[in-house]
């Protein structure tokens, strides 16, 4: 029986990192998941064992590369952003990847915007809002001048999509998504790297710039391949999105992090929009992307975590539950807010300490919990949709299995059309789909992802009340 030609695809997601084989349909024909445990780089902070990732990335891939059942022709990566890894003039990394929480002194900071200038007008020219290390750019600069012996021996220096390439290739390069992220790097104005990237001579060590779409022919252990140069998880996620919808959209993508994009966007960030963490993306060819994000899923789970403990309940006892009309009502009635978030850091009325004593039931503490999330969640979303003209909102991610959340989104947005997708790949096969980037039809979505109508809580509570 003759092998079946299939895309491999690397996602590695802070978590889980996961190999995919797709077929020329874009069909999940195969799949890996994998977790590490995290080391310490040399301050004792936690952070990505990068040995072990390039270990098991080769093994896994040269394990399918002589399987009797698939014929790889190419291979892609996506990876979160925010991650450099530096390499010296022999092409070996020379610090560890340095986890983008990792907090940056103050005095670093305050030096940077003393040379380079305001920190709002840097903010809206880079479209990234200020956030220590998730600025990769300002990881550059601290690795500057915390550590000038290692910096003076930088050849280059990769986003995370582009080392994992750069393993199979030996080519280093730099592409529009992992360049576009929130690094402080890119002018968009300019459409060029920042001027302050020029004065701190970073040109130099960032690879050439190419698009996402490039790939590069290569034997690989005798076998011919077409290697991808890779891309970020949150351009890959929207890429199935833009080639099988041709009208303007808003993509809500929901995780740890909760991003809303809008690809279709006209106007330029102001200095407003960032400094409620506004921001801007790049799509495969350079074109920016609106983007919204806070922190959502990660408070999600610290918060859940603690009524859990609270009431005393089972591990993953809210997970299933389902939206509450009459606790929802009652949630309401208050405006005043009950929880003190810990690792948001958008704008909001605060209770002094969280105190969950004020509720009844667990199921009351969790639907009122979803209500203060879902108001910031309106605001990422209605500041990414800003003035343009889009109909439909699509939700993605690990909170499209949250009734409370779907059900209160619809509510909201009732004049635009909202639909769950359920698509377990996302970015992975938007990296595969960066291969052919060839265009999908309407029954590409009905297949692959289950799309799901919602619709506003008036009608159910007519139905109700009927």
């Amino acid at each position: 029986m003759a092998k079946k030609d299939v895309t491999a695809v690397f996602d590695i997601g802070k978590t889980n990192k996961k190999f995919f084989l797709f077929d020329k349909n874009y069909k999940e024909v195969y799949k890996e998941y994998i977790q590490f445990d995290q080391i310490e780089d040399e301050d004792g902070f936690p952070t990505e064992d990068l040995s072990a990732i390039q270990i098991w990335l080769k093994q896994c891939f040269d394990r399918i590369l002589v399987a009797k059942k698939f014929n790889v022709t190419s291979i892609n990566f996506s990876t979160y952003g925010a991650s450099l890894v530096h390499l010296d003039k022999h092409g070996e990394p020379l610090t560890p990847l340095y986890n983008y929480l990792k907090p940056i002194p103050l005095d670093i900071l305050e030096e940077f915007y003393t040379k380079h200038g305001n920190q709002d007008t840097l903010a809206v020219e880079t479209a990234s809002a200020q956030s220590g290390m998730l600025n990769s750019g300002l990881q550059l600069f601290w690795l500057k001048r915390t550590r000038p012996e290692i910096f003076q021996k930088i050849r280059y220096s990769l986003h995370l999509p582009q080392y994992l390439s750069y393993l199979f290739t030996g080519i280093p390069v730099s592409d529009y998504t992992s360049i576009g992220c929130h690094t402080n790097l890119w002018d968009y104005g300019k459409q060029r790297y920042h001027r302050w990237v020029y004065e701190e001579g970073f040109e130099d060590i960032l690879a050439p710039v190419v698009a996402t779409e490039t790939s590069v022919n290569l034997q690989h252990k005798g076998k011919p391949l077409k290697i991808g140069v890779g891309i970020h998880d949150s351009s890959a996620a929207l890429l199935p999105y833009l080639l099988g919808e041709h009208k303007p959209f808003l993509l809500l993508s929901t995780g740890t992090w909760s991003v809303a994009m809008n690809p279709f966007v006209e106007d330029s960030l102001t200095t407003k929009d960032v400094a409620h963490n506004c921001l801007n993306y790049m799509r495969i060819d350079g074109s920016p992307t609106r983007a919204s994000r806070f922190f959502m899923g990660n408070e999600y789970n610290l918060q859940v975590k603690s009524l859990t403990e609270h009431f005393n309940k089972a591990k993953g006892y809210h997970q299933g539950m389902k939206f509450d009309f009459e606790i929802y009502q009652k949630s309401q009635a208050n405006t005043l807010p009950f929880f003190k978030f810990e690792s948001i850091q958008l704008k909001r009325e605060s209770a002094e300490k969280t105190d969950l004593n004020l509720f009844n039931s667990f199921e009351e503490g969790y639907h009122r919990l979803m209500f203060e999330l879902l108001q910031l969640q309106y605001q990422t979303i209605e500041r990414a949709i800003g003035s343009t003209a889009i109909k439909k909102i699509y939700i993605d991610g690990g909170f499209t299995d949250n009734d409370i959340f779907v059900k209160l989104i619809a509510n909201h947005f009732t004049k635009y059309k909202v639909r769950t997708t359920r698509s377990p790949l996302g970015s992975a096969l938007g990296a595969a789909m960066v291969m052919g980037n060839k265009k999908l039809d309407k029954s590409f979505f009905k297949e692959h992802y289950r799309m799901k109508k919602l619709m506003p809580l008036q009608i159910m509570t007519n139905n109700k009340q009927s």
